[in-house]
C-alpha cells in the first residue's frame, strides 16, 4: 500500500459501517486522518468502529433526511476542530426491473440516498470548509451513470445526477481551495451485490474488458489520492475505475 499524506486531517465517510465506505474509511486511517462514519445502521457503525480502531468516531444518521444529516455534522464537529474530508459512499442500488414496471416508491427512495443524501451532504458541510478555505470532497458515482444500465434505471439516473452535481460544485468551489470530483466504479463486489438479481450482476461483468470485478481496495486508493492536498488541480472532475468498460 502507498503511504498518503492525511496526517491531522479529519474525514467524513457516509455509509461508512460497510463496503466501499469501510474500505475508503480504512485507507484514510492507514495514510494518518481520523475518520467520523457517517451511517443508518448503528449496528454495523459498532461493528466498523471496532474493527478500524483508533482514530475512528461515529454518528448514525439517515443522509436521506435533512434533518439527520444537520444533526451529525453538528455531532461531528463537537468532537473535532474541522472537517477536512467528505465522501459520499452511501447509496442503495435499487430493483432490477424495467423502466415500466419500476416501482414509484423505490424509484424515489434509490433519489433520496443516492442523489438527495448526497445534496444534504455536500449543503451542511461545503460552508465549514469554505470558512476555512480548504477542503475535498469525494463523491461515489458509477459507470451506470455514464452509460445507463438497462434494468437499473433509478440507479443509472441518480449516478448521472452526482456526475453532474460534482462538475456544478467543483465549478461553484474553484476559486476556493475546496476541491470536489467523483470515481465512476464498475461493479465492485460487496455487500450491495445481495440488493440485484444474478442476471444483472452477470450483465456487469460481461461489460468489463479486464473480465474481473473491482475490489473495494482499488476503489479506496484512488478516492485516498483524492482526498489529499496532492489534488489541487483536479475538480468537477470524473475518474474512471472501471476495467476498460467506460474510458470517457
Amino acid at each position: 500500500m502507498n503511504q498518503l499524506d492525511l496526517a491531522s486531517r479529519h474525514a467524513v465517510v457516509t455509509g461508512g459501517a460497510a463496503g466501499l465506505g469501510f474500505a475508503i474509511a480504512q485507507r484514510l486511517l492507514a495514510s494518518g486522518a481520523t475518520v467520523t462514519l457517517w451511517d443508518r445502521d448503528s449496528d454495523a457503525l459498532a461493528r466498523a468502529a471496532g474493527e478500524l480502531g483508533a482514530g475512528v468516531r461515529m454518528v448514525a444518521v439517515d443522509v436521506g433526511d435533512h434533518a439527520s444529516v444537520v444533526r451529525a455534522v453538528q455531532q461531528t464537529v463537537a468532537h473535532t476542530y474541522a472537517v477536512d474530508v467528505l465522501v459520499n459512499s452511501a447509496g442503495v442500488t435499487g430493483p432490477n426491473v424495467k423502466v415500466w414496471d419500476y416501482p414509484p416508491e423505490a424509484w424515489q427512495q434509490v433519489m433520496q440516498v443516492n442523489l438527495n443524501g448526497l445534496f444534504h451532504c455536500c449543503r451542511e458541510i461545503v460552508p465549514l470548509m469554505r470558512a476555512r478555505n480548504y477542503g475535498r470532497i469525494v463523491n461515489i458515482a458509477s459507470v451506470a451513470g455514464k452509460d445507463g444500465n438497462p434494468n437499473a434505471s433509478a440507479y443509472s439516473a441518480s449516478k448521472a445526477a452526482v456526475i453532474a452535481l460534482t462538475k456544478s460544485l467543483g465549478k461553484e468551489l474553484a476559486d476556493t481551495g475546496v476541491r470536489v470530483n467523483c470515481v465512476t466504479p464498475a461493479a465492485v463486489k460487496t455487500a450491495i451485490f445481495d440488493q440485484m438479481s444474478a442476471e444483472h450482476i452477470a450483465f456487469m461483468l460481461s461489460k468489463i474488458p479486464m473480465g474481473r470485478f473491482g475490489t473495494p481496495e482499488e476503489v479506496a486508493a484512488m478516492v485516498g489520492w483524492l482526498c489529499t492536498e496532492e489534488c489541487s488541480f483536479s475538480t468537477g472532475a470524473v475518474f474512471d475505475l472501471s476495467g476498460g468498460r467506460s474510458t470517457y
